[in-house]
């Protein structure tokens, strides 16, 4: 299915939940919605789905206007972030529904080869409350894969799962979704799982559509300080800097060799933002050292992470590996002058790193 929003507004009274936005998800992919709660994601999806009518704008499906058309009225699967199955029917009941309902052929078949796909074929005969809460999450995607929709809505699904289930099913919905048979709009609050998920991602914050763009591009070069704060965990480590001749200066005057583009606002403050998977204990040739004290080192899986208070402000350091700092440590991190960010007084992209050809999604 083409879905196009074509400026969609949203709005309760004087309480506005979706400012007029314009998006159109890529065929036969998946579209990521990234942003905290509140941000209007779920707002978004529920009109997407027909459940609630915009205040403004119009939805189109492959051209049709579909604005007023109820949900029932349209062939859209949805999956929410809660575990929502039939307690009373058996997982293969489950499955079946969509398929009984629309009257498919071979069900028996059908429900057999969704169930192997999403590893609960083995549960067929069992009721939900018999079942952990990642089996009865996948037993609501299967479901939703079952009615082979042409537009599936997955709104936060994993969020109620432990790290593993989550990672492992993530892994699965990649290449469920990698036949590009449905357009799926996948919902997160998790800069991570929209890197890892790929395809294309929305920003959304407090209501407002920010970017849309395939992920890498959106993650590499956020168009603004919003967008650049939303599309990063850790939280990108962000400066006050003044523009110079040759870059911008840091507070207590660290020159950063940086080009960018002409001043056209007069204004000489600056933004500058470092990703912390850019900062580095070792020094490497033209690299700037940032002289810091410790405030909190945390380990976390295969990396270690480090607050430091430093002359230009704290920053966090995401460092490979495992490494033992003590409170009130002293540390030298480094960084790369062509690894910063710049952002101008009105929030707006001046300067992001270049990325190597063919570099993937990863920071």
């Amino acid at each position: 299915m083409q879905l196009n929003l074509d400026r969609v507004g949203l709005r309760a009274g004087s309480q506005t939940h979706l400012y007029p936005m314009s998006l159109a998800p890529v065929e036969g992919a998946m579209t990521v919605l990234l942003g905290a709660t509140l941000a209007g994601k779920t707002s978004l999806m529920r009109i997407m789905a027909g459940l609630d009518r915009p205040t403004e704008g119009r939805v189109l499906a492959d051209g049709a206007d579909v604005t007023g058309v109820p949900v029932r009225q349209r062939n859209v699967a949805m999956v929410y972030q809660q575990f929502i199955n039939y307690p009373s029917m058996s997982v293969y009941d489950n499955i079946a529904s969509p398929l009984k309902l629309r009257g498919a052929g071979d069900i028996r078949e059908k429900v057999r080869a969704m169930a192997a796909r999403l590893h609960i074929d083995h549960l067929l005969e069992r009721y939900p409350s018999e079942l952990s809460g990642g089996q009865q999450q996948r037993v609501a995607l299967a479901r939703a894969l079952a009615k082979d929709a042409p537009l599936i809505l997955l709104d936060e699904p994993l969020v109620n799962l432990d790290y593993k289930l989550r990672e492992e099913l993530r892994d699965e919905l990649s290449e469920l979704f990698a036949e590009g048979r449905s357009t799926v709009v996948y919902a997160t609050t998790e800069p991570g799982e929209a890197l890892l998920l790929g395809g294309h991602t929305a920003v959304l914050d407090a209501g407002e559509l920010l970017q849309y763009g395939p992920t890498a591009e959106v993650f590499h070069r956020p168009n603004s300080l919003r967008v650049a704060r939303a599309f990063s965990d850790p939280p990108m480590n962000l400066f006050p800097a003044r523009r110079t001749a040759a870059g911008f200066v840091l507070h207590g005057d660290m020159a950063v060799d940086r080009a960018l583009p002409p001043d056209a606002g007069g204004s000489a403050d600056i933004t500058a933002g470092l990703r912390a998977g850019a900062l580095d204990v070792e020094p490497r040739p033209g690299h700037i050292g940032l002289p810091g004290i410790v405030k909190l080192a945390e380990i976390s899986g295969s990396d270690t992470y480090v607050h430091a208070e430093t002359a230009a402000g704290g920053v966090v350091a995401q460092l490979p590996g495992v490494h033992r700092y003590t409170l009130d440590q002293r540390v030298q991190l480094y960084f790369d002058p062509a690894q910063t960010y710049a952002f101008g007084a009105d929030g707006a992209l001046l300067a992001a790193p270049r990325q190597p050809a063919g570099a993937g999604e990863a920071a």
